[in-house]
């Protein structure tokens, strides 16, 4: 399937939760998942999200678990009155997730607007790498978490060309920037037993450089596909003191929606 236009998106859910990652978990959370993804992350908790699909499926109530299927692509007018069925607060959070959804640039753009236009609240979940398409949307944007892929447990998809070099931080270091012009915004890196203090120090760094005050979550790697185990309480609370030395927000989060039981 080619990238949408700037009137419709390929996705592959949308539905009713609660957050479960980073400083806003916990909160209501209507997400709206994009289909197609890049990376290859050892950890993914989605993988059916890395190709787009000629269907996708819509929660019919807030956190019923029941689903009607359609057609993709979905026409951003329908998207919103989906959103906007299941959010009933505007205080609610509308997660752009994926997937990568910044894979689709326009509709991102013509939906965050839609979506700020009305008063909602856009969440938009990232990897971090595609900074021309943010800036494309970030005006429209509340918060953006951002994901900060280390090379040891993430790689590009096939027929991607690969970033030049053997990190990420290059390209995670141009996102920030753009990043930084949204109201709020949040570095979220996943970390693993593999992890190497190298590469989480060159990530301090960086962030440093744009602004020590980004807030930071560490998050300890939910153990899945090809990650057997968490790193252990002693590299978690190495790594939190390590990046406290250089930055003022810090916090060791993992995952809570697999605890309580949701999507």
């Amino acid at each position: 399937m080619s990238e949408s236009g700037s009137d419709e998106a390929t996705l592959v859910e949308i539905f009713a939760s609660a957050q479960g990652e980073g400083p806003e978990v916990g909160r209501s959370t209507v997400f709206v998942r994009f289909g197609g993804c890049d990376l290859r992350c050892r950890w993914c908790d989605s993988p059916g999200t890395w190709r787009p699909t000629r269907r996708c499926r819509i929660e019919q109530r807030p956190g019923s678990g029941v689903f009607d299927e359609r057609e993709n692509p979905v026409a951003i007018d329908e998207i919103v009155a989906i959103v906007e069925r299941l959010a009933e607060r505007s205080s609610t959070w509308i997660s752009l997730t994926g997937g990568e959804p910044l894979l689709q640039p326009r509709a991102i753009a013509s939906l965050s607007r839609a979506l700020a236009s009305r008063g909602r609240r856009v969440y938009l979940e990232t990897h971090g790498l595609h900074a021309a398409a943010l800036a494309e949307c970030v005006e429209y944007v509340e918060l953006v978490s951002m994901d900060w892929k280390l090379a040891s447990d993430v790689a590009y998809g096939p027929g991607v060309a690969p970033l030049p070099g053997l990190d990420y931080h290059d390209a995670h270091d141009e996102f920030l920037r753009v990043a930084m012009r949204a109201r709020r915004v949040y570095v979220k890196v996943v970390v693993t037993p593999s992890t190497r203090e190298s590469e989480l120090d060159a990530m301090i760094e960086r962030i440093a450089a744009v602004s020590a005050d980004v807030p930071l979550v560490i998050q300890p790697v939910t153990p899945r596909g090809g990650v057997a185990a968490r790193p252990t309480p002693e590299q978690c609370l190495d790594w939190l003191a390590r990046a406290e030395r250089r930055l003022t927000d810090v916090r060791v989060i993992p995952q809570t929606h697999p605890i309580y039981g949701v999507l």
